[in-house]
């Protein structure tokens, strides 16, 4: 690109930044209702965040562009079967942070590994008893607030119902400033998921005024992200000296 100023030109460099994206899956719902339904609406919301990120392509001002390299962390996989933390459980058996350096198990050592290496963290729940599932709080939990700390994160809630799950937004906030990953201020919640998306993730209407939310709430992310990893490569974490 070239910038003109006057008699002058100057040469403006384009630059990527690819942010290592953790995204949490708050659910471990298998059940199917008596209704009927899906066993977990919120795969379908799922879907349509993972496909997102993937395809992203975000603009900082006029000379950085952003992409996502997206790993996915699911309560049903963590915990179940031979999962990372099953033998801990979501209660939290075994926390990772009160194991010697080399004594956790390898699978949990390389899920924090995967959490600590991580630029942000896009947080994809539903809402549980008015508040956080279980399976977000205890997944999120197994490791120490070092591994989040001078990141930030985004929420999507989502809901069958009109409300979009956000008493449960509101009671991620806290939750995720306490782990040391500031989240943004926009707020995303997927009201109906049936009536908005697709299995796939696809949404039924893709002129629906609600998705929009989405991308609002991660170009904020991505301008929060991109800034708090340049000053950790600059200067490394608070010391609180």
């Amino acid at each position: 690109m070239y910038v003109s100023y006057g008699l002058r030109t100057y040469t403006q460099s384009m630059s990527q930044v690819v942010l290592k994206t953790v995204v949490f899956m708050g659910s471990g719902k298998t059940l199917v209702a008596p209704w009927g339904g899906d066993a977990r609406v919120g795969d379908r919301v799922l879907n349509h965040v993972k496909t997102f990120l993937q395809n992203r392509n975000g603009k900082l001002g006029e000379s950085t562009t952003v992409t996502h390299d997206v790993t996915v962390l699911d309560p049903i996989e963590a915990f179940g079967e031979g999962g990372a933390l099953a033998a801990s459980g979501a209660q939290i058996s075994s926390p990772h942070f009160y194991y010697k350096g080399g004594d956790a198990p390898p699978a949990m050592d390389a899920m924090r590994d995967v959490i600590k290496a991580a630029d942000c963290y896009l947080i994809v729940t539903a809402e549980y008893n008015h508040s956080l599932p279980p399976g977000l709080t205890g997944l999120m939990g197994h490791f120490g607030g070092s591994n989040y700390a001078g990141k930030c994160s985004g929420v999507v809630t989502y809901s069958p119902s009109p409300w979009a799950g956000m008493r449960a937004q509101m009671a991620a906030k806290p939750f995720l400033a306490e782990l040391g990953c500031l989240p943004v201020s926009a707020l995303c919640g997927f009201p109906g998921v049936s009536d908005l998306f697709n299995e796939d993730g696809t949404p039924k209407d893709p002129a629906n005024r609600m998705l929009k939310q989405l991308p609002k709430m991660v170009s904020q992310m991505e301008w929060n992200a991109v800034a708090m990893k340049n000053m950790r490569d600059a200067n490394g974490l608070p010391t609180g000296e």
